[in-house]
Protein backbone atom coordinates (compact mmCIF):
# COMPACT_ATOMS: atom_id res chain seq x y z
CA UNK A 1 0.00 0.00 0.00
CA UNK A 2 1.20 3.67 -0.91
CA UNK A 3 0.62 6.00 1.66
CA UNK A 4 1.69 9.65 1.43
CA UNK A 5 0.72 13.00 2.24
CA UNK A 6 -1.92 14.65 -0.33
CA UNK A 7 0.38 17.75 -1.14
CA UNK A 8 3.20 15.42 -2.17
CA UNK A 9 3.18 13.67 -5.76
CA UNK A 10 3.57 10.36 -6.62
CA UNK A 11 5.77 9.80 -9.61
CA UNK A 12 4.33 6.52 -11.61
CA UNK A 13 7.54 5.49 -12.32
CA UNK A 14 7.14 1.74 -11.27
CA UNK A 15 6.39 -0.43 -15.22
CA UNK A 16 4.66 -2.77 -13.50
CA UNK A 17 2.58 -0.41 -12.03
CA UNK A 18 1.97 1.73 -15.12
CA UNK A 19 1.13 -1.57 -16.72
CA UNK A 20 -1.45 -2.29 -14.26
CA UNK A 21 -3.31 0.45 -15.46
CA UNK A 22 -2.74 0.89 -18.96
CA UNK A 23 -4.53 -2.38 -19.00
CA UNK A 24 -8.64 -1.59 -19.87
CA UNK A 25 -10.24 -3.95 -17.64
CA UNK A 26 -8.21 -3.09 -14.98
CA UNK A 27 -8.69 0.39 -15.01
CA UNK A 28 -13.00 -0.15 -15.46
CA UNK A 29 -12.68 -2.08 -12.13
CA UNK A 30 -10.86 0.98 -10.59
CA UNK A 31 -13.06 3.45 -11.73
CA UNK A 32 -16.09 0.61 -10.58
CA UNK A 33 -14.71 0.74 -6.82
CA UNK A 34 -13.88 4.70 -7.27
CA UNK A 35 -17.62 5.32 -7.82
CA UNK A 36 -19.38 2.76 -6.32
CA UNK A 37 -17.30 1.50 -3.74
CA UNK A 38 -16.50 -2.31 -2.39
CA UNK A 39 -17.28 -5.26 -4.41
CA UNK A 40 -16.92 -8.91 -5.43
CA UNK A 41 -15.21 -9.96 -8.15
CA UNK A 42 -18.85 -11.41 -8.91
CA UNK A 43 -20.24 -8.12 -8.75
CA UNK A 44 -17.72 -6.24 -10.84
CA UNK A 45 -18.11 -8.82 -13.89
CA UNK A 46 -22.01 -8.30 -13.33
CA UNK A 47 -21.79 -4.35 -13.79
CA UNK A 48 -18.61 -4.31 -16.54
CA UNK A 49 -20.02 -7.69 -18.39
CA UNK A 50 -17.09 -9.85 -17.50
CA UNK A 51 -16.82 -13.32 -16.05
CA UNK A 52 -15.83 -13.92 -12.91
CA UNK A 53 -12.73 -15.21 -13.46
CA UNK A 54 -11.47 -12.57 -15.43
CA UNK A 55 -12.66 -10.26 -12.73
CA UNK A 56 -10.84 -12.17 -10.12
CA UNK A 57 -7.72 -12.00 -11.96
CA UNK A 58 -7.41 -8.76 -12.47
CA UNK A 59 -8.38 -7.89 -9.23
CA UNK A 60 -5.25 -9.63 -8.13
CA UNK A 61 -3.02 -7.68 -9.87
CA UNK A 62 -4.29 -4.63 -8.63
CA UNK A 63 -3.77 -5.95 -5.66
CA UNK A 64 -0.11 -6.73 -6.49
CA UNK A 65 0.49 -3.39 -7.62
CA UNK A 66 -0.98 -2.05 -4.05
CA UNK A 67 -3.87 -0.08 -5.61
CA UNK A 68 -6.76 -2.53 -3.97
CA UNK A 69 -7.41 -4.56 -0.97
CA UNK A 70 -9.14 -7.05 0.03
CA UNK A 71 -11.68 -6.55 3.19
CA UNK A 72 -11.06 -9.28 5.51
CA UNK A 73 -13.61 -8.22 7.85
CA UNK A 74 -16.73 -9.04 4.95
CA UNK A 75 -14.76 -11.60 3.27
CA UNK A 76 -16.18 -15.26 3.84
CA UNK A 77 -15.34 -18.23 1.89
CA UNK A 78 -14.99 -17.61 -1.83
CA UNK A 79 -16.16 -14.58 -1.80
CA UNK A 80 -14.10 -11.63 -1.21
CA UNK A 81 -15.00 -8.21 -1.16
CA UNK A 82 -12.10 -5.55 -2.95
CA UNK A 83 -11.64 -1.94 -2.13
CA UNK A 84 -9.40 1.10 -3.66
CA UNK A 85 -6.35 1.91 -1.45
CA UNK A 86 -5.26 4.58 0.70
CA UNK A 87 -3.44 5.91 -2.17
CA UNK A 88 -1.79 9.46 -3.13
CA UNK A 89 -4.19 11.58 -4.96
CA UNK A 90 -1.41 13.15 -7.16
CA UNK A 91 -0.31 10.53 -9.24
CA UNK A 92 1.56 11.67 -12.05
CA UNK A 93 3.00 9.49 -14.94
CA UNK A 94 6.35 10.21 -15.76
CA UNK A 95 8.55 11.55 -18.27
CA UNK A 96 9.92 9.48 -21.12
CA UNK A 97 13.28 9.88 -20.18
CA UNK A 98 12.48 8.93 -16.41
CA UNK A 99 11.74 5.52 -17.66
CA UNK A 100 14.54 3.29 -19.44
CA UNK A 101 14.24 2.68 -22.84
CA UNK A 102 12.60 -0.80 -23.05
CA UNK A 103 10.09 0.48 -20.54
CA UNK A 104 8.59 3.60 -22.51
CA UNK A 105 6.36 1.39 -24.31
CA UNK A 106 4.46 0.99 -21.53
CA UNK A 107 4.03 4.82 -20.59
CA UNK A 108 2.67 4.89 -23.98
CA UNK A 109 -0.22 2.22 -23.35
CA UNK A 110 -0.98 4.05 -20.25
CA UNK A 111 -1.31 7.47 -22.44
CA UNK A 112 -3.11 5.75 -25.52
CA UNK A 113 -5.70 3.75 -23.09
CA UNK A 114 -6.26 7.01 -20.83
CA UNK A 115 -7.22 9.23 -23.76
CA UNK A 116 -9.19 6.53 -25.46
CA UNK A 117 -11.17 6.25 -22.34
CA UNK A 118 -11.26 10.36 -22.26
CA UNK A 119 -12.43 10.20 -25.83
CA UNK A 120 -15.34 8.14 -24.66
CA UNK A 121 -16.36 10.43 -22.19
CA UNK A 122 -15.95 13.74 -24.26
CA UNK A 123 -18.98 12.07 -26.69
CA UNK A 124 -20.95 11.28 -23.30
CA UNK A 125 -20.65 15.24 -22.43
CA UNK A 126 -23.63 16.53 -24.72
CA UNK A 127 -26.31 14.60 -23.67
CA UNK A 128 -25.34 14.91 -19.89
CA UNK A 129 -25.35 18.52 -20.67
CA UNK A 130 -28.60 18.36 -21.87
CA UNK A 131 -29.77 16.51 -18.94
CA UNK A 132 -28.30 18.62 -16.19
CA UNK A 133 -26.08 21.84 -16.96
CA UNK A 134 -25.74 22.41 -14.18
CA UNK A 135 -23.56 18.92 -13.19
CA UNK A 136 -21.95 19.38 -16.56
CA UNK A 137 -19.19 21.86 -17.25
CA UNK A 138 -17.07 22.48 -20.17
CA UNK A 139 -13.89 24.74 -20.24
CA UNK A 140 -11.63 25.35 -23.63
CA UNK A 141 -8.83 28.17 -23.64
CA UNK A 142 -5.90 29.16 -25.39
CA UNK A 143 -2.99 30.40 -22.91
CA UNK A 144 0.42 31.68 -23.88
CA UNK A 145 2.94 30.23 -20.91
CA UNK A 146 6.40 30.20 -20.14
CA UNK A 147 7.61 26.30 -19.44
CA UNK A 148 7.88 27.62 -15.98
CA UNK A 149 4.60 29.53 -15.77
CA UNK A 150 2.71 26.12 -17.59
CA UNK A 151 4.67 23.95 -14.63
CA UNK A 152 3.10 26.48 -12.20
CA UNK A 153 -0.24 26.14 -13.51
CA UNK A 154 -0.42 22.51 -13.77
CA UNK A 155 0.45 22.43 -9.88
CA UNK A 156 -2.35 25.14 -8.95
CA UNK A 157 -4.93 22.47 -11.38
CA UNK A 158 -4.00 19.78 -9.27
CA UNK A 159 -4.24 21.58 -6.19
CA UNK A 160 -7.34 23.19 -7.00
CA UNK A 161 -8.53 19.33 -7.98
CA UNK A 162 -7.50 18.38 -4.56
CA UNK A 163 -8.83 20.77 -2.43
CA UNK A 164 -12.33 20.38 -3.74
CA UNK A 165 -12.19 16.57 -4.27
CA UNK A 166 -12.16 14.80 -0.79
CA UNK A 167 -11.78 11.34 -0.48
CA UNK A 168 -15.46 9.60 -0.80
CA UNK A 169 -14.93 9.17 3.62
CA UNK A 170 -14.91 12.87 3.67
CA UNK A 171 -17.29 13.71 1.17
CA UNK A 172 -20.31 15.37 2.34
CA UNK A 173 -23.46 13.48 1.70
CA UNK A 174 -24.83 15.07 -1.25
CA UNK A 175 -21.48 14.99 -3.14
CA UNK A 176 -21.73 13.13 -6.41
CA UNK A 177 -18.27 11.69 -8.12
CA UNK A 178 -17.49 13.57 -11.06
CA UNK A 179 -15.21 12.94 -14.56
CA UNK A 180 -13.04 16.09 -14.61
CA UNK A 181 -10.17 16.35 -17.43
CA UNK A 182 -7.29 18.90 -18.28
CA UNK A 183 -5.03 18.14 -20.80
CA UNK A 184 -2.92 20.74 -22.88
CA UNK A 185 -0.04 20.99 -25.23
CA UNK A 186 1.30 23.81 -27.78
CA UNK A 187 -0.59 25.17 -30.13
CA UNK A 188 1.81 26.23 -32.24
CA UNK A 189 2.96 22.61 -32.96
CA UNK A 190 1.47 20.43 -36.43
Amino acid sequence: MILMKDEEPFLLDDPARLKALAHPMRRLILRHLNIHGPATSTTIGERLGAKTGTTSYHLRQLEKCGFIEEIPERSAGRERWWRRTESPRDMRAPTPGQLAPEDRPVLEEFHRVGFEEDRALLERFPEAYRRDPDWAKGSRGLGRMTKEEFAEFFDAYIALLLKYSPRVQDAPPDARPLYIRMFAFPADEP
